[in-house]
Parts: structure tokens; sequence; C-alpha cells
């Protein structure tokens, strides 16, 4: 991947070579230029905006007992008149000692969600362990509607004092001129594990989950992926499928999961995903003593917030032609969340046994060809009808 900080066995090598002979300086000439570091930021120019989380410190107890610190969530109107297009963003916590994880949304107003995936709130930036500023590819932007508000989410972590907390944001902009796609992060995840209908098995060492995304409802570029589980994540898989239960090509495999070195792997170029494909994810989590960041291998683990229940998510960027990204028709964007609602086989359709009783004369209404089957299209093609009628 692109931002793969480790070393290759040349580099180690070359490190020896130089040790074992002393360290010697070298011909200064050889030099390169020293990088140029913007004061308390890792990004590569001083932010364009800056956004605290509030305007005091969040108290962090000492002490929170067997449930934690619930996560705390923060609003802040950044006073936006007009859309901006984020290109770099970096969260900077307060107080690292307390500060387990930022994650920075926006919320555009009420009917101007983005939704790509299914997804509402728009995921700028976050802080976890491992993590590092984010600056985008050229022509490539994240669209911050005119009048959104950021909201914090924070998770903290007592260490038995208390403590103080006031984290924030740094933001990059870009010209709307210089953009050619649109960025925004989806996320597979899954549902039946969110609602705890199952859990990971005690002293298990390879507790396999998967998920599937709805398929995409437009053609566009994976520029990253960044899995998330907590203590006893073991292994994420991504893969590229033509078909929500045939396996597909794998985008990217992480064979050692570490909950201390959470990071977004950048991909060296981006990869195309079509219209109607989907991307799946395979989870192992290692519930046994073998694990020895496991709090205890001998209690079944399921959701939850907190280290130590489990979580699994596999986020990831695209990019999408900004064109078409703004040519988005409204009608479809409310089908295909309607649909996703209900598609309990992930197929992108509605099928007339994932329809409640009391909503098949909607169903039927919207199946215009009479397969029993209804489209995000169809949908759609009926809800725009329906509100035409009401407009009229």
């Amino acid at each position: 991947f692109a931002n793969d900080r480790s070393l290759t066995n040349e580099e180690k090598e070359l490190i020896y070579t130089w040790v074992e002979n002393g360290a010697p300086q070298g011909d200064p000439k050889d030099l390169p230029k020293p990088q140029t570091y913007v004061t308390g930021w890792k990004l590569p120019q001083k932010p364009d905006a800056v956004f605290y989380m509030d305007d005091k410190p969040f108290t962090v107890p000492a002490q929170a007992g067997k449930r934690g610190v619930k996560y705390q969530y923060f609003t802040v109107d950044p006073g936006f008149t007009e859309d901006k297009w984020l290109k770099g963003a970096e969260a900077l916590p307060g107080n690292r000692a307390v500060v387990h994880h930022i994650l920075v949304f926006a919320r555009p107003p009420q009917g101007k969600r983005v939704r790509v995936f299914g997804e509402g709130d728009q995921f700028l930036v976050g802080y976890v362990p491992g993590s590092r500023e984010v600056m985008l590819p050229e022509g490539m932007a994240k669209k911050v509607p005119a009048g959104s508000k950021l909201v914090f989410q924070m998770h903290y972590t007592p260490i038995g004092t208390e403590q103080q907390d006031r984290s924030k944001v740094g933001l990059v902009f870009t010209d709307e001129s210089k953009v050619t796609h649109q960025v925004v992060t989806a996320q597979v995840i899954n549902q039946d594990f969110v609602r705890r209908r199952f859990s990971i098995a005690a002293n298990d060492d390879n507790f396999k989950i998967e998920a599937t995304s709805p398929p995409s409802d437009r053609d566009a570029l994976i520029l990253s992926f960044m899995p998330h589980m907590h203590l006893r994540g073991k292994a994420f898989r991504y893969e590229l499928r033509k078909t929500p239960d045939q396996p597909g090509e794998v985008l990217i495999d992480i064979p050692a999961f570490d909950f201390n070195w959470q990071t977004a792997y950048g991909v060296e170029k981006p990869i195309p995903i079509q219209t109607g494909e989907y991307i799946h994810c395979v989870a192992h989590y290692n519930n046994s003593d073998s694990n020895l960041s496991n709090p205890d291998p001998t209690k079944d683990v399921s959701w939850g917030d907190q280290t130590w229940n489990e979580m699994m998510i596999g986020y990831f960027n695209v990019a999408i032609p900004k064109e078409t990204a703004e040519a988005e028709n409204q009608f479809k964007t409310i089908a295909f969340k309607l649909v996703r609602r209900r598609d309990k086989n992930s197929n992108g359709k509605l099928e007339r046994d994932e329809v409640p009783l009391h909503e098949l004369p909607l169903f039927f209404k919207a199946d215009q060809d009479k397969d029993s089957i209804v489209t995000v299209d169809e949908l759609a093609a009926m809800i725009e009808k329906t509100r035409g009628k009401k407009t009229e």
C-alpha cells in the first residue's frame, strides 16, 4: 500500500552496515533538504480553519466502573455559508493520556446528506493510535455543504486521576474548480452483530465474522481501507465481489491486526469499483488465552463501544466523479436507503418475503414488471411519481 511505513530488507541491511562501519557521517553535500513542519500539526501546511470540540474542557473522571465512560458527542457550528471542499484534515487530541479516539463528522442540513453505500453523516477525519493526518490525492476532496455542523465523537479511557481534555480538528480546503472527484467514507458492517444476535465465543482463537456492503449504486474509485476491531481483533480482509455470496478479488489482507496501531491503508493506484459490485469483509478474532491483550477469554463477547467489547467495521474511502455526485437523483437516494433497510440477503433488491405485510401494497405498486422483485430504479420511479402528484 502507498503509505507503508515499514522498512524494506535492503533498507534494514543498509542501516546494519552503516552501524557496523561506525556510523560515518558521509558527504554533507549528499544530504537532502530538511523537511518543513507546521508547529503543532502533522499536516504539510497550516490548517485553513481550526475548531475545538467545545468552548471549555471536558472532565474525564478518574474511574468509570465496568461500563466505562460513555461516548461523548460535541456539536460545533463552523459557520460555513458556502460549500467547502476538504482536501486535508487532522484530529488532534488535547490530552493523549485519556483520548482513545476522535471521530469528526460533517452533519449537513436536513435533506442535503451525502449518501453513498447508504451512509448519512459524512465522516471527515479521525484519531486512533497509529493513525496519521489525512491528505487526499490531487483533484480529490470531501464536500462539506454550507450550513453543516461538525460533530465530534470522543472516546475517553480513565487513568486513575481526573483529567481535562479539549481536542480540536484542523481543516485544509481547496478551490472547487480544482476538484474532479468527490471523496466519501463508506463502511461495511454486520448488522446482526451490531444488534447482538450473536457473540464471539469464549476461548475461540479464530472466530469469524463476515459482512457485505450493499451493491455500489455508481462507478467509483477505492482510495483506502481502514478496518476497525477491538482487543480480540486478529485479522481483517477486504474483497471486491461481483455477487454477494461468491468469493472475489482480495483487495487487502491484514493478517495481524493490532488494536494499538490502527491505520488507514492507502492504495498505490485507485481501485475501480463498478455499479452493482460489492465490498465484502472477513474479520477473525482471537478470544482465547493465547491473545495476551484479551481482557477475559472465558467470556463471550458482544458488540459494544468499550475496548473490552468488540466491533467489526470495514471503513473505506471512495472517489466519485464530481459531476456524477452532483447529478445524483434525490429519489434514487431515498429508494436506495429504503431498499437497504429491508434487503436481508444483500442483493440490492427487494423480494416479496423481505417486505412486511403492511408494506406489500406499495411493493406491488412499485413492481413495474411484475416479477415479484423491486429494484432501486423501480422504487425511485414510484417515489418520484407519487411526490409529483402531491405537488401538482
